[in-house]
């Protein structure tokens, strides 16, 4: 259990700094309202995820510690965005298309409710 703590650990690190430097790089090259950081880092991960479980799929040497270190380490601290794309792919290839459209809705709705009562919870409070 503690070499798969220490695993996603590092993963994550590494994901949250590419995260960081992804936004800050979007940042210079484009000027912009749209959120391009944020945007290439979710794109990006959903590859690197989609990448992940395929060489899972395929080959054997690619273990479930790579996959620690890489998709729930990695991506993970890069971008959640990819785990749910990935999830809402899974839903989508076993045929689960109600779960598959409802996820998708209820993290994008509730997910915006949620970043929006937080923000209106921390404004009232002061």
């Amino acid at each position: 259990m503690f070499k798969n703590l220490i695993l996603v650990g590092f993963g994550g690190a590494a994901g949250s700094i590419l995260r960081y430097l992804t936004g800050y790089v979007a940042a210079k090259v484009v000027v912009s309202a749209f959120p391009v950081g944020t945007f290439v880092a979710n794109i990006v991960g959903c590859f690197i995820i989609g990448a992940v479980y395929g060489a899972v799929a395929r080959w054997e040497w690619f273990t479930p510690e790579w996959r620690l270190l890489l998709a729930t380490g990695f991506c993970g601290g890069y971008t959640t965005f990819s785990a749910l794309a990935y999830e809402n792919l899974t839903l989508w290839q076993s045929g689960q298309y109600g779960l598959f459209i409802g996820y998708i809705l209820a993290s994008l709705v509730i997910g915006i409710l949620a970043v929006w009562g937080g923000f209106y919870l921390i404004q009232k409070w002061s």
